[in-house]
């Protein structure tokens, strides 16, 4: 229904436009509960488990599902063995394996695949070509998207070069 009043003009018609009283809407947590839903009202989403942030690697490593659950589990488990010297937290929210406080390894799991990160990770010698130059200074980067990504003598050999650097 169009509404029209005299006060002020409408473009080419000498009328004006008269805008319908606008609805409320609550700033607050809680909705207002009517039993009619207005436009303005929207359903609380449901609590996701994810949302919550792990405050230990075990909380972090028991969080993805398959077949990343299995990746976290295992990069744990190699990084615990390889890097024995190192001492470990949640750093920025993830994994990290630190010498001297300092962080020399970790990894980070996404929806779909999980990010190994070493530090010194640029001037590890790779000659497979799977570590990528990530961020700034001398970090690299390795992305699993299962076991069968894994290869287990690189790994070792790229956990053997990040001792060395972190000796001399």
């Amino acid at each position: 229904m169009t509404v029209w009043n005299a006060g002020t003009n409408m473009p080419g018609t000498g009328q004006a436009w008269i805008r319908p009283p606008k609805e409320a809407i609550h700033l607050t947590s809680t909705l207002p509960t009517t039993s009619t839903p207005t436009k303005f009202q929207v359903a609380a989403p449901a609590p996701v488990a994810s949302a919550l942030k792990p405050t230990t690697i075990d909380e972090y490593v028991a969080a993805p599902t398959e077949p990343l659950a299995s990746v976290v589990r295992l990069l744990r488990d190699k990084f615990d063995l390889g890097l024995p010297e190192t001492s470990t937290e949640l750093w920025h929210g993830h994994p990290v394996w630190l010498e001297d406080d300092l962080p020399v390894a970790g990894f980070k799991a996404y929806p779909t695949f999980v990010t190994v990160l070493f530090w010194r990770g640029q001037a590890i010698t790779d000659d497979s070509g799977k570590l990528n130059a990530s961020g700034s200074a001398e970090m690299s980067e390795y992305k699993l998207k299962s076991v069968d990504d894994f290869d287990e003598a690189l790994f070792d050999s790229w956990l053997q070069q990040v001792r060395e650097l972190e000796a001399a």
